[in-house]
Formats: C-alpha cells, sequence, structure tokens
C-alpha cells in the first residue's frame, strides 16, 4: 500500500471519531477503542507483538485441548478456502495466534503482517482487527480492508468467530484472513457462514471430549445446527450444556455439580412416582430382549414369575422362554 493509501485511512479515523461515528458504527466503535482505551495510532507501526518463546510454550500447552480438538476441522477449512490465499489461525482467548494453516508460497506475505504463530492480535496490541474485535465484542466480526486500525494493516481481509469451550466460555478464536486484493471485496461474505459454522463443530467436538459417556441431545426450536447440545447422564439428568445450549435455555452455573432433568428443560412427559421409574427400566429391558420375558428377567436379576407380575400380566412360570 502506497504512503498515500495510509494518509487517507489515517484521515479516515480521524474523521470518524471527530464527526462522532462509533454510537453508529460497531467499526468506528472499535477504532474509538484503540484510541482512547489503548492508547493506540493508526500512523504507527505496531510494537514487536510476537511474544517470547516461553511465553508461547506456556499458551500453546494451556491451549492443547482445544489445538487437539481443533485440528480435524482447522484443516478442512483451509481445504475450504486455501485456494482464495487465505491462511486459517487459532487463536487464544487472549488473543495470541497458536496455529496457523497456510500455504509456504504465501507465508512471507502473512509474516510481514505479522499473521504468524506467537503473534499478539488482541485489540490493546493492534487495534481493530477481527481476531481482538471478536474477543472483545463476543460475536463473529468481519473486518475488511481499511476498516483495520492500523494503516499497515489495511492490505488484510479478516473474518473471525468466536470458541467456547464445553463450560459455554470463550476459549479461543478462529480466523480466517487474506492478503489478496482480487478477492477481498466478496471474500469475507463468501466464507463468514463457513467460518462460524466450523467454530461450531470445534465447541461441539470439545463438548463430546468433556463427556464421552453422555447422551448428546440437540436442542429443538433453534437453528445453531450442532452447537445447541446437552449433555445427558443415564439418569435423565443434563450434566452439560454448551453455549448455544444455554443461551436458548437459561441455562447457568456448573451443571455437572447441578444438574437438570432434561424432561423440565424441554417440556417432555417424565416419571415422577418410584414405580414409574422402574416400569421404565423394565420396559427397555424388555425391548432390548426383543420381547423375550426369559432374556429380560435374566438381564435384571428377577424371576420371570416376577417379572409378569410387575408388568401385570398372569404367569405360569412353565414353559420355554415365551414372548409378549
Amino acid at each position: 500500500m502506497a504512503h498515500s493509501g495510509h494518509r487517507h485511512h489515517e484521515e479516515t479515523v480521524a474523521a470518524a471519531l471527530a464527526g462522532g461515528e462509533a454510537a453508529r458504527s460497531a467499526i468506528v466503535a472499535s477504532w474509538a477503542r484503540s484510541v482512547n482505551v489503548h492508547g493506540l495510532d493508526p500512523r504507527r507501526s505496531p510494537r514487536d507483538e510476537r511474544i517470547d518463546q516461553g511465553a508461547f510454550r506456556a499458551v500453546h500447552q494451556r491451549m492443547e485441548p482445544v489445538t487437539l480438538a481443533a485440528r480435524p476441522t482447522l484443516e478442512r477449512l483451509f481445504h475450504a478456502v486455501g485456494g482464495f490465499g487465505a491462511s486459517v489461525i487459532l487463536a487464544s482467548e487472549e488473543g495470541i495466534a497458536v496455529e496457523r494453516l497456510g500455504k509456504p508460497s504465501e507465508d512471507r506475505d502473512f509474516a510481514e503482517v505479522g499473521l504468524w504463530t506467537g503473534t499478539d492480535w488482541s485489540e490493546a496490541a493492534v487495534g481493530t482487527n477481527a481476531i481482538g474485535t471478536c474477543l472483545v465484542e463476543r460475536r463473529p466480526v468481519v473486518v475488511n480492508r481499511d476498516q483495520h486500525f492500523l494503516s499497515l494493516n489495511i492490505e488484510l481481509t479478516c473474518v473471525s468467530a468466536p470458541v467456547h469451550d464445553a463450560d459455554g466460555n470463550l476459549a479461543a478464536v478462529l480466523d480466517v484472513s487474506t492478503v489478496r486484493r482480487d478477492l477481498a471485496e466478496g471474500f469475507a461474505g463468501l466464507i463468514s457462514h463457513s467460518v462460524t459454522e466450523a467454530a461450531r463443530k470445534i465447541e461441539a467436538d470439545l463438548f463430546l471430549a468433556r463427556h464421552p459417556r453422555a447422551r448428546m441431545v440437540l436442542v429443538p426450536g433453534t437453528e445453531r445446527g450442532l452447537g445447541a447440545l446437552l449433555a445427558v447422564n443415564a439418569d435423565e439428568l443434563v450434566i452439560g450444556a454448551t453455549r448455544a445450549a444455554r443461551q436458548h435455555l437459561g441455562l447457568a452455573g456448573d451443571l455437572a455439580r447441578d444438574p437438570v432433568p432434561l424432561a423440565d428443560l424441554l417440556g417432555l412427559d417424565s416419571h415422577l412416582r418410584p414405580e414409574d421409574g422402574e416400569r421404565a427400566v423394565i420396559a427397555r429391558a424388555i425391548a432390548r430382549a426383543r420381547g423375550n420375558l426369559s432374556a429380560a428377567s435374566r438381564a435384571l436379576g428377577i424371576s420371570r414369575a416376577t417379572l409378569h407380575r410387575k408388568i401385570g400380566r398372569p404367569g405360569s412360570g412353565t414353559g420355554s422362554g415365551g414372548r409378549i
């Protein structure tokens, strides 16, 4: 970008802030935070924002559960967008890029703008950008070229979406960025949905890893795909919920410690008396035995006559096995 382009950007930022446009534009509001909260200047080069190796190792180790769960999705996303001259970044909740996928032929371009592992892309470090602004606003963000705060970043077009852990807390940011001018205008609209859906897939994988033995229930009445999940134990109690499920159902707190009946959450019929629960156990055993009462009674550890009595059917206690 020529210096005249930088000057034009800097004048645009100054005019927008002077004109009080922050109340009407999320981008200008982020520019205002960059100036008033973080003391940044669009004319200045960012300070060296790559953290030292020891600090990066500590962040990477802490993020390992997220990066391991995210890796297959990162690779699928890069396979889809890599041909657009894009790189895929997974950043920590502080804005540190911890994983990056990109073509070797384009590494130099991204290294020059600092989109590299170990680099701090928080708003406090580099002003308005998709990763940092996503962290502040806790929502998917698109930042096209001169919407960035620093003049040196206006070559970039970036799309980011937040990633939440199994407890619904912000854990990472998924970002796709390109430096290609010829694709920048339509690039964000083309892939923004894909980035958000990929972030939800990572959230679902993190959730499944947290609750490997639970039954997964997709919350009805949402358009969030895999995002709105409940983890349900053998007692039909909800012991976990993704952020999307928590938001939709108004859930809060530690569900593993204070579980909630699934039926109560979803408005389903449920067993209210102990004998109802016993009948449910018996019904499942008979279903598993495909109606064979002898097999079902053995599975339940009771006699066939007792089983007949509990289900309210007369039984002779003789015969070769019988089926309902």
